[in-house]
């Protein structure tokens, strides 16, 4: 007997366009007979005068005006309110037509008649598709593949939630069941989102996780302030449950993919509980625009984000700098495909410390802006590798400013870090040198030189994040320097949006400092990862406290005391007071520090580089 119903069935699907208009010329005339019927209190269609002759023209106008409509070439499984429509008005104009046809051809009709049959008709049709609808989307998920289903507790009972009910339900191979809806909307408690109930509001969501038997929390809200996203997720973790979250709608759609599928993991800017910082181009980016940029350090990951970002304000010419080929070709090729010809792009792989090189290039390329990005700068290597750091960080830098003054560059934008404020390692005191070699060369250029300082930078290469998240995947441990460090945090648009910005404000000798909110215990940034991703931290995946690495310390910090700070047009962005130096003393240390870096002795430039920066200390 299954094996008939089976066959019978995919023979409807081979035929289903055929077999759709079938039932609906069962419909049509079931309601043409029933409108006779009712109006004449006669069930005998022998004695239903007119009937064959009246159901034939009606047959031909709703075939006609149904094949118009397409209807047939929709896949009524999948169907939307926009498709019922169509069916509601296909069967009005059917109607219509038929009685204008009836009338012209002298047809005995009452207007009850076509009164009922319009009624009817349109009910039929309806009734139809919504059970088609209905029963496709029950068989989707039999007994057997429920069982193997995540069951998904969905937050958000909005438009976003309904395009993932919607293809959640078109696809019986996708892997979750949703079994509640939580909102914060007291009116959508208790009412039903695609037969979806809304359970409670957030606050419950411990509590209807237990209650429902949750398996995978799905955030689905994609219009929401940053804080409350990170509230929201506060409790999420507390359930140790697997949390994903939906993308914006606009971007799944014109990715191509679908909008389930786009369901991704959290990310640790999810956690952070302020609003992204976006650069905004037509207050500050007329400076970039028509003119020749050099990005230096192109390829790294703060460097590669710049040229994304600078090739969308229209230069005239970008130039990417870099030593390494691989991950500068990988920039050159992403932004040949994005941009195809309407950006002149060049590449120069080349190192800053070849003084020779450099002057060949902005000899050559008449450069207006430049963005230096390059940069040693792992704390850890720095250690073991001061001679390095000190050659690319600080001569390497010294170079570029040189070539910048002498052939005229607009504007010269030097990136540096929070680790150059009182530092307690080479690293740092190489870029607190960049920085006072940046205020010192702008006191006797036309050039505006620059700096811009802010903290750790998500997703960048050798961030901790990529390695928290590298070792949740491997079931741990997760390691974690110090139970108390603490870091501030952001994502690696915000702070090429921070640079570019900077720049755009710049009158020349500011080191920019950004309001990067609250620092983050790294502790808890563990803790809630592995919350998130759906396991029990210290039990499922142990966290280990490895000690603080060679030059660390546990609190990082965006300003001297003597630095203080004003405001700038930006809200997000702020500038340091310059600190003032003895200029002579300082160019004669700088000339030592290079004589001692080129012997390699370590203890000599750790001492030279203290003497320059009087704040660099060692951890006791």
């Amino acid at each position: 007997m299954e094996e008939i119903k089976n066959a019978i069935w995919r023979l409807v699907k081979k035929y289903r366009k055929y077999a759709l208009f079938f039932c609906d010329f069962l419909i049509w005339n079931f309601s043409f007979y029933i409108s006779l019927a009712i109006n004449r209190n006669n069930l005998f269609i022998s004695e239903l005068e007119g009937f064959w002759q009246s159901a034939l023209v009606a047959n031909l106008c709703f075939g006609i005006v149904f094949f118009a409509f397409k209807l047939y070439d929709k896949i009524w499984r999948y169907a939307d309110i926009e498709d019922f429509f169509y069916a509601g008005l296909a069967t009005f104009c059917a109607n219509f037509i038929f009685f204008i046809v009836s009338v012209l051809c002298g047809t005995r009709l009452t207007l009850r008649i076509y009164a009922l049959f319009g009624l009817t008709s349109t009910l039929g049709v309806f009734m139809f598709r919504i059970l088609y609808r209905v029963n496709r989307l029950i068989d989707n998920v039999s007994d057997e593949e429920v069982k193997d289903k995540k069951r998904m507790l969905i937050i958000g009972a909005g438009e976003s939630t309904a395009s993932v009910l919607r293809e959640i339900f078109k696809y019986s191979a996708n892997k979750y069941l949703p079994v509640g809806i939580i909102d914060d909307d007291g009116e959508k408690i208790g009412r039903k989102v695609m037969g979806v109930k809304v359970e409670g509001a957030t606050e419950e969501i411990p509590e209807i996780c237990e209650r429902l038997g949750v398996e995978v929390i799905l955030f689905s809200i994609t219009s929401i302030s940053s804080k409350e996203r990170r509230r929201i997720l506060d409790i999420c973790a507390k359930t140790t449950l697997e949390v994903r979250i939906i993308p914006n709608i606009y971007e799944a759609i014109t990715s191509g993919i679908s909008i389930a599928s786009a369901m991704r993991k959290i990310k640790v800017e999810d956690l952070l509980g302020r609003e992204a910082i976006i650069f905004d181009k037509h207050q500050y980016g007329s400076y970039l625009v028509g003119k020749t940029i050099l990005v230096t350090g192109g390829g790294g990951s703060i460097g590669s984000e710049l040229c994304r970002q600078i090739a969308k304000i229209s230069p005239r010419k970008l130039i990417i700098l870099d030593i390494y080929e691989n991950s500068t070709y990988e920039i050159q090729q992403e932004l040949k495909r994005e941009h195809k010809d309407n950006l002149n792009l060049e590449v120069e792989i080349l190192t800053i410390c070849d003084k020779d090189q450099l002057e060949r290039l902005f000899k050559r390329e008449k450069i207006d802006v430049v963005f230096h990005a390059a940069a040693h700068k792992h704390v850890p290597l720095m250690e073991k590798n001061a001679e390095e750091a000190v050659k690319n960080n600080v001569f390497g830098t010294l170079n570029l400013l040189d070539c910048a003054d002498k052939y005229g560059v607009g504007r010269f934008v030097q990136i540096s870090t929070d680790k150059a404020v009182n530092p307690t390692n080479i690293m740092g005191a190489t870029k607190r040198i960049c920085e006072m070699l940046v205020q010192t060369k702008n006191k006797y250029s036309k050039t505006e030189f620059v700096a811009v300082r802010f903290g750790n930078v998500l997703g960048s290469n050798g961030s901790v994040i990529p390695l928290f998240e590298e070792q949740i995947k491997k079931m741990g441990p997760v390691t974690v320097t110090h139970p108390e460090i603490i870091r501030y945090f952001m994502t690696i648009p915000e702070a090429v949006s921070l640079v570019m910005t900077a720049g755009g404000i710049a009158k020349g000798g500011e080191i920019f400092v950004l309001d990067m909110g609250e620092p983050v215990k790294i502790k808890n940034l563990a803790e809630n990862l592995i919350r998130l991703s759906g396991f029990v931290p210290h039990e499922d995946i142990k966290i280990e406290y490895v000690g603080l690495r060679p030059g660390e310390k546990l609190y990082e910090e965006l300003l001297m005391e003597e630095e203080g700070i004003r405001k700038t047009k930006s809200k997000k962005v702020y500038i340091g007071n310059p600190i003032k130096l003895d200029e002579e003393i300082f160019n004669r240390d700088i000339e030592a520090l290079k004589s001692i870096a080129n012997k390699g002795n370590y203890k000599e430039i750790e001492n030279m580089l203290m003497k320059i920066v009087p704040t660099f200390t060692r951890p006791s």
